[in-house]
Order: C-alpha cells, then sequence, then structure tokens
C-alpha cells in the first residue's frame, strides 16, 4: 500500500555540535510515521519526511523542544 508523505523542513536553534545533531535526528527518527530524519547543523535545520496519517508538524516540534532545543518556524510540502 502506498502512503503519501509529507516533507517537513523545521528550524532548529540550540544545536552547538555533532551530539546535539544526534540528539535532534534520534528524537525525531523515534516518532512513529517519521520514515526519514536528516538535521543539519550549519543550517540549523531538519528535513523530515513523515506520514500525516501518523504524526504531523505539533508533535515534530513537541519532540525538537523535549530534546531541549528551540523550534524557530516549520514548513510542510507533500511529497509526489
Amino acid at each position: 500500500m502506498f502512503e503519501k508523505l509529507e516533507q517537513a523542513t523545521i528550524g532548529v536553534e540550540g544545536m552547538t555540535c555533532a551530539h546535539c545533531q544526534k540528539r535532534v535526528t534520534d528524537a525525531l527518527r523515534g516518532l512513529k510515521g517519521v520514515k526519514s530524519a536528516a538535521v543539519d547543523l550549519e543550517k540549523k535545520q531538519a528535513a523530515v519526511s513523515y506520514n500525516p496519517a501518523k504524526t504531523g508538524l505539533p508533535e515534530l516540534e513537541k519532540a525538537i523542544t523535549e530534546a531541549g532545543y528551540t523550534v524557530t518556524g516549520a514548513a510542510a510540502s507533500t511529497q509526489d
């Protein structure tokens, strides 16, 4: 069965090192419905591919906040 995925780009403040980057990546990948998460330390953002039937932007943002970082903005789009 084909899952329609969405792509979110989320700004993340407070990351200073590779450990921070891994912590945010692990927090996002631990959510049900997340297919992939790539965190760019230099750009201070996370790119997340997820199933909107299982999770959404509020849950992604909450995972980042609970990991100890600040969300500075988020945008989502549907993947074809």
